[in-house]
């Protein structure tokens, strides 16, 4: 794998296409990606600051991390937090550290916003390198059954999920392309 040189900063309008035609290479079933990302960003869920790009020098995307806020629901009432949801990388860059670059920036910016937690439902191998476990560990639920390794929280501040148990809730845009 060659490395490649590449920046990582907030979309920007001219992005759009890019990200969507990103979701769609990178994914399986690309397409229901590529929709998660426009419906979340047309939504009141969207953090423009949260939606990042890794940018090559030559102006490619060649990766995309969304994180926009999902609620979770406790006997206390409903806490917004931050779900992230999803990640691309360009299959030709996979495994050269973009995506682990993308998520540890993501995470930095959503603490410099004041965010406290984030959740994953996402890679048991990838995930618990930044920090993550799994949200069962804090008495938080999975929305859907899922083992329990592969959805995940992390603490952007320490002990801020305690206390909180309760279960994840994903804001329509989600449903809308399983």
């Amino acid at each position: 794998m060659n490395s490649v040189d590449y920046i990582i900063r907030p979309e920007e309008m001219h992005d759009i296409h890019g990200i969507r035609v990103l979701n769609q290479v990178a994914f399986e079933k690309g397409e229901n990606e590529a929709r998660l990302v426009d419906l979340i960003r047309d939504s009141e869920h969207f953090i423009p600051d949260l939606s990042l790009v890794a940018v090559d020098e030559n102006g490619k995307i060649i990766g995309h991390i969304l994180f926009s806020i999902i609620s979770l629901v406790t006997n206390q009432g409903m806490i917004p937090t931050i779900g992230l949801a999803p990640m691309a990388v360009n299959p030709e860059y996979q495994n050269s550290g973009i995506g682990s670059a993308l998520v540890t920036e993501g995470l930095k910016k959503c603490k410099s916003l004041g965010y406290q937690h984030v959740f994953v439902l996402g890679h048991k191998n990838f995930y618990p390198k930044f920090g993550f476990q799994p949200s069962k560990n804090f008495g938080i639920q999975a929305p859907f059954p899922v083992p329990d390794e592969v959805f995940m929280a992390i603490e952007l501040e320490q002990g801020s999920l305690n206390g909180l148990e309760g279960k994840i809730e994903y804001p329509p845009a989600f449903s809308a392309v399983s």
